[in-house]
């Protein structure tokens, strides 16, 4: 069942509709127990569609049903593989990163420890 078609029901309708998938999902376990269940993945789809209407209702028991569900719009801006680095760029940091000189002197809280290890 489709949410856009729950969405549509009443309260009672919601209601009647989990009570007998609920049945359904009693069947179900019989069969996977006793090995006679074909189709497996209609647990998963019973146990999701329960779930479904049992918040569509609870939704509209409460009133904070969504007036309109808003369809997705693309993102503006750039796509993300617009956003991905181009090789050259790569390189540029990788050999910036590399210029670094090696004797370069050590800041922070680890240089600190590093210059009382030598001088003890």
């Amino acid at each position: 069942m489709k949410a856009a078609d729950a969405r549509t029901m009443t309260i009672d309708q919601l209601d009647d509709e989990v009570l007998k998938l609920k049945k359904e999902q009693f069947n179900l376990r019989f069969q996977r127990a006793t090995g006679q269940l074909e189709n497996t993945a209609r647990v998963r789809q019973v146990r999701r569609t329960i779930a479904l209407l049992k918040t569509l209702a609870s939704q509209k028991r409460t009133g904070t049903e969504p007036k309109a569900v808003a369809a997705k719009a693309a993102p503006e801006g750039p796509s993300r593989r617009a956003l991905k680095r181009s090789p050259e760029a790569k390189a540029k940091a990788k050999t910036k990163a590399n210029t670094k000189p090696k004797g370069e002197a050590r800041t922070g809280k680890r240089a600190k420890t590093k210059s009382q290890a030598k001088t003890k």
